[in-house]
């Protein structure tokens, strides 16, 4: 089976792409669907391997789910027969933890294994359960099955307040709650963009979900019924990797079509740097190497920060600016697995201990005392880096991997080429659009 790239780096890459739909709405307005009484059509939706494998899921429950367009998906979950989520395929993914929702609400009790996905850290699972717990939901974890039993007597009701914000534990809640006949109030609630788009598509179709000074405000209604399909937003993930790609190779790039507001963040620092940055027309932009990037010190945070899933790309653009740069990872305490693997290709990239005075509030993991943490590190530039055998270990680490490769001089192969597609449509099309070297093997 091909799994690896081979790229061919050192050539400016340079042109226009434009954007997929986001993964992380994607999958979730895919199982927000199967709460539907009738089927549910889903524009811009990206075929990538996670996608794929959520369909698959979604079809041995007993639903429907299935591309009749290009990016056009009907989902019906009207169909599903069982209540258990099969274990091999739900550690495939992590979203099948979602599934709580529409399973609970048709069959009223369900079965779902510890979910999968990247390994880049120790997820909130203990703040979702909690969650779904406060709200009248009961839940037993077997330690010898790997699954979780939960249990739904009564609709979702009451209130429950986020310890720390989680994306995950935010949509699962709202999920759960759409369809009760009551009201629920979440409050410290993560901020991201792909949770409003997952708000706008359960509004357009009868929900009254509602941001209200911090919290979320879910009044229940009785069920959802779509009126017209419904066009997914854009990846900020893939327009900052082909970004990165076009300026860490010295070149150029036009992207879009994607909301300003998603991309601010990187925009500016991108400014910072020495990067030419050109709003456009229509939610496009432009990027421009100018002849030189200069250090930075970033730290990640959840929306409207500097998101986690950038810094990866960020560290192989400091790699080619002028002095030292430092990044610190705030998010997930194992989001530096890319690092050795940019070392084997020249990069001179070190560990460093940030010093935190009240590490539990200032990171948005759960911090174990006992434990040792490394969560920043120091990159020295400008550095030639040159080609090597490198391996993927998570989705974003993978889209770093390839931007070190393309900027590098010579071949590399890079072992892993499906994890990265987890996240990517189209990718090596769309690097090959822009002048790059690139090949499955």
């Amino acid at each position: 089976m091909e799994d690896a790239y081979l790229i061919s780096g050192g050539k400016k890459l340079s042109g226009k792409i434009t954007l997929s739909g986001a993964k992380n709405v994607a999958l979730k307005v895919i199982i927000g669907a199967l709460m539907f009484r009738s089927r549910v059509v889903l524009d811009n939706i990206p075929r990538i391997n996670d996608v794929f494998e959520l369909i698959h899921l979604v079809k041995i429950l007993g639903g429907r789910a299935e591309f009749t367009g290009k990016n056009s998906l009907i989902v019906d979950g009207n169909g599903i027969k069982t209540n258990k989520v099969d274990l091999l395929h739900a550690s495939k993914i992590r979203v099948s933890f979602l599934l709580f929702a529409p399973l609970l609400i048709k069959f009223g009790d369900c079965y779902i294994p510890n979910p999968g996905g990247c390994r880049i850290g120790a997820r909130p699972i203990d703040r979702i359960v909690d969650g779904m717990k406060s709200l009248g939901i009961k839940v037993l974890y077997d330690h010898k099955t790997g699954y979780y039993h939960a249990q739904m007597k009564i609709k979702p009701f009451g209130s429950y307040r986020f310890p720390k914000p989680t994306h995950t534990g935010t949509e699962l809640l709202i999920l759960m709650s759409v369809l009760s006949d009551k009201s629920v109030r979440l409050d410290n609630c993560a901020l991201e963009p792909e949770i409003d788009d997952l708000i706008n598509f359960l509004n357009d179709s009868g929900a009254d979900i509602k941001r209200q000074k911090g919290g979320i405000i879910i009044r229940g209604k009785k069920q959802l019924e779509q009126k017209q399909p419904y066009a997914i937003i854009c990846d900020r993930n893939e327009a900052v990797t082909y970004i990165s790609s076009a300026i860490a190779t010295k070149g150029w790039l036009e992207i879009g079509p994607i909301p300003f507001e998603l991309i601010r963040t990187f925009y500016n620092q991108a400014e910072k740097i020495g990067v030419k940055c050109e709003r456009l027309k229509d939610n496009r932009y432009k990027f421009v190497f100018t002849g030189k990037l200069q250090g930075s010190k970033i730290e990640t945070a959840p929306h409207p920060g500097f998101m986690t899933d950038w810094q990866p790309n960020w560290a192989v653009l400091m790699t080619q600016a002028i002095g030292e740069s430092t990044i610190v990872e705030r998010v997930f305490e194992n989001r530096f697995s890319y690092v050795s693997e940019l070392r084997k290709i020249g990069a001179d990239i070190d560990f460093i201990q940030p010093v935190i005075i009240d590490p539990k509030h200032y990171y948005f993991f759960n911090v174990d005392p006992a434990k040792e943490y490394y969560q920043g590190i120091r990159i020295a530039g400008p550095q030639r880096l040159h080609g090597g055998v490198i391996n993927i270990s998570d989705l974003r680490a993978g889209a770093t991997l390839a931007i070190g490769a393309l900027a590098a001089e010579g071949e590399s192969i890079i072992n892993g080429a499906n994890i990265l597609e987890r996240g990517y449509e189209n990718f090596v099309e769309k690097i090959r659009s822009l002048g790059g070297t690139i090949r499955k093997v």
